[in-house]
C-alpha cells in the first residue's frame, strides 16, 4: 500500500466517481482506476460498491478510509518541511510496440527526474488510444502509425514483424519463412480491433483458403507461448518476443514492418519531452533483429523468385 493509493481512495469517496476524483487530484483517470484496483487486490476486499449513481464506500471501505485519512494527514504534516509533491507521468503503449525501447528510456528518465512517478498501461485499441490522447488523459502514447494518426506525431522508426512457429515445425529449417508457405496454417490472433490483428489481416488478405483462427488472445507474450505449444503460428513484433523463445522465431519474406509513433499531449512539459528524446535514442541504438542464420546468394535468389509469384505482396502501411 502507498500514500498515493490512500489519497486516491479518499478522493473517490469524496467525489463519488473516478472521473471527478481524477479532476480533483489533477491526474489522469486511468491512473486513479489502476491505483484503486491495485489497492483492493492487495487488501483482498472491495472498498467501493459500484452503484448506478456512482461509487459508494462499503462497510469495510468506510473503516479503511477512516484510518487512511489519519495516515494522509500525518504524511502531509511531515511533507510540509520537504519539497512539495511528486510529479506523475501517464504513458500508454499499444500492445506489442516499444517493448524494447521503453524500459531503458524510463530508467534514464528516472535518473533525470528522481521524483517522477510513471504509470504505464497497455491498450490494444488504436481508437481508444486516440480517444485518450484527444481527452488529454495521457502524457505520451506509443503506438502503431495509422491513417488517423495525429499530424504532430513523432515517428520512432519501424517495428519488424516475425513469425513464431511450434517445436518441430517444418519451416524452422528455413532462415526466413516465405509467407505463402504458411497457407492453411491455423493462426493465434489478436483482438479484432487491435493494430496487431490489422497487420496480420493485411498480410493474409489474399490467402486462399482464408486463414484459420486457432485462438484470439490479448497479449503478445500469450500468443508467443501458445504458438510455442503448437496451437498455431503467430505474427508479432520482433521486440515483443519473450526471452527463451528466440529459437522458434523466424523473419518473414516478404518483410513485414509497421511504423511506430509517439504522441505527446498538448503543452507537454520537460519530462514528457525528455522521454520522447530518450525513446529516440533507444530506437537508434537498438540492435537489429538477429536472424537464425545468414542467407546465401543462392537462397536469396530463390526467395526473390518465390516472392514474385507469392499471393502476399509486401504490406504497405500509412
Amino acid at each position: 500500500m502507498s500514500l498515493r493509493q490512500f489519497e486516491y481512495a479518499l478522493a473517490v469517496a469524496e467525489e463519488g466517481s473516478v472521473t471527478a476524483a481524477a479532476e480533483l487530484l489533477h491526474v489522469a483517470q486511468p491512473s486513479v482506476s489502476q491505483q484503486i484496483r491495485g489497492l483492493e487486490r492487495e487488501l483482498g476486499v472491495e472498498l467501493f460498491a459500484r452503484t448506478p449513481t456512482g461509487l459508494v464506500p462499503t462497510l469495510v471501505g468506510r473503516a479503511f478510509l477512516r484510518q487512511a485519512e489519519v495516515a494522509v494527514r500525518a504524511a502531509r504534516r511531515a511533507r510540509a518541511t520537504a519539497q512539495a509533491g511528486t510529479e506523475e507521468l501517464v504513458v500508454a503503449v499499444q500492445m506489442g510496440f516499444g517493448t524494447r525501447q521503453l524500459p531503458g528510456a524510463l530508467d534514464a528518465l528516472r535518473r533525470r527526474f528522481p521524483r517522477l512517478e510513471v504509470t504505464v498501461f497497455e491498450e490494444p485499441s488504436s481508437a481508444e488510444l486516440e480517444r485518450l490522447c484527444r481527452r488529454g488523459e495521457l502524457d505520451l502514447a506509443l503506438m502503431a502509425a495509422c491513417e488517423r494518426s495525429p499530424a504532430d506525431a513523432h515517428r520512432l522508426g519501424d517495428e519488424e514483424f516475425v513469425v513464431v512457429l511450434g517445436p518441430g515445425h517444418r519451416q524452422l529449417a528455413a532462415d526466413r519463412v516465405v509467407l505463402r508457405a504458411l497457407e492453411g496454417e491455423p493462426w493465434v490472433r489478436f483482438g479484432r480491433d487491435s493494430a496487431l490483428d490489422a497487420v496480420l489481416l493485411n498480410v493474409l488478405r489474399d490467402s486462399d483458403p482464408a486463414p484459420t483462427t486457432a485462438a484470439r488472445v490479448s497479449q503478445t507474450a500469450t500468443a508467443v507461448r501458445w504458438a510455442a505449444h503448437g496451437l498455431g503460428v503467430t505474427l508479432v513484433p520482433a521486440s515483443a518476443v519473450p526471452h527463451g523463445h528466440e529459437h522458434l522465431v523466424r523473419p518473414v519474406f516478404p518483410a513485414v514492418s509497421q511504423p511506430v509513433i509517439a504522441v505527446l499531449r498538448q503543452g507537454a512539459g520537460p519530462a514528457e519531452t525528455a522521454l520522447l528524446e530518450l525513446l529516440r535514442q533507444e530506437t537508434s541504438s537498438e540492435p537489429p533483429f538477429l536472424l537464425a542464420g545468414v542467407l546465401t546468394a543462392e537462397q536469396n535468389a530463390e526467395q526473390n523468385a518465390d516472392a514474385a509469384d507469392s499471393p502476399f505482396p509486401k504490406p504497405t502501411f500509412s
